[in-house]
């Protein structure tokens, strides 16, 4: 993941040296007295919002890395898969309703623009799915 920081902070100077060559570049070619015309604003944006997103990649993956306390077993090369953490949650491969929790969102993204005589139907939908998600282990063949 170091590597990714450095990586990050590289384009980010890059997009920051660019956008001063470009706006300066610019500015000597451009033979306007008004100083403000001279700028080629919308390039001069792009680029220095480029650094800026750049920089704020590199500062979160910074923090990240501090905050795990190093490199841990997914970013080493040579590790293997069983050196990282065994317990990632309880998973239900044989469940359906997150397919049905998307179509619910589908119809309510399909109300919004063609009719919205569509949206409580989404909505209702969508409830069915919530509960019937949350409540899938307590009912049927997996109730505990």
């Amino acid at each position: 993941m170091r590597d990714n920081v450095i990586l990050w902070w590289i384009l980010t100077a890059f997009f920051a040296l660019v956008g001063v060559i470009y706006t300066g570049w610019h500015i000597l070619a451009t033979p306007d007295d008004n100083f403000a015309m001279r700028i080629e604003w919308v390039g001069t944006t792009a680029l220095f919002f480029a650094a800026f997103m750049g920089a704020m990649i590199a500062f979160y993956l910074d923090r990240t890395h501090n905050a795990q306390g190093g490199e841990l077993p997914e970013d080493i090369l040579t590790s293997d898969i069983d050196d990282g953490d065994p317990e990632l949650g309880e998973f239900s491969p044989w469940s359906w309703w997150p397919l049905v929790l998307a179509a619910s969102a589908g119809v309510f993204v399909v109300g919004l623009a063609v009719g919205h005589f569509l949206l409580p139907i989404g909505l209702a939908i969508f409830v069915v799915a919530i509960v019937g998600w949350v409540y899938e282990y307590y009912r049927g063949n997996f109730a505990r």
